[in-house]
């Protein structure tokens, strides 16, 4: 996005929407919405991937919510938010920094933009433990369509592609 308009601009309304939806913050993906927290919504959904080795796009497929930032914030809630750490992270990770990461993402993903901090705030809380953090509100869930793949084909109206082969040749 930053290719596409000026330096000097902080917050339009465009009629072209690029990026993926996994990472397009709500207001741009539906209302063609921009802003400088638009990027701010991508990076908290990059955090809570790194922070859980779990992708957004396709989360729905695993049968544990209907995107990782809904399951994120179920865990949180619930206060049981170290179940989403990423096993590979083992204990090379100090628990507290997890949760700080996590919350700073859950913060970065608010569904109103005006509530989600500035890049350099973000910056600051992850330099700094001694930042205090704000409660975050509900993160925007982004559309997504659950499967039950338990069912038999002749019930289904959709499937489940496991593997896709493509093979990238010259024409």
């Amino acid at each position: 996005m930053a290719r596409i308009f000026a330096g000097s601009e902080n917050g339009t309304n465009t009629a072209k929407i690029v990026g993926s939806y996994g990472y397009m913050a709500p207001e741009y993906a539906m209302e063609g919405l921009y802003s400088i927290k638009s990027d701010v919504y991508s990076f908290g959904v990059v955090l809570l991937e790194i922070i859980t080795g779990r992708k957004n796009s396709g989360f729905h497929l695993s049968g544990m919510g209907p995107s990782l930032l809904s399951y994120a914030w179920q865990l949180w809630n619930e206060g049981k938010g170290l179940e989403l750490m990423d096993p590979l992270l083992g204990d090379s990770c100090c628990p507290d920094e997890f949760l700080r990461c996590y919350h700073i993402g859950l913060l970065c993903v608010q569904e109103d933009a005006s509530d989600r901090p500035t890049m350099s705030s973000v910056i600051v809380m992850l330099k700094s433990e001694s930042v205090s953090l704000r409660q975050p509100e509900r993160p925007a869930f982004s559309v997504g369509r659950s499967t039950n793949q338990h069912e038999t084909a002749s019930g289904s109206s959709s499937s489940v592609n496991g593997l896709t082969a493509s093979i990238t040749l010259p024409r």
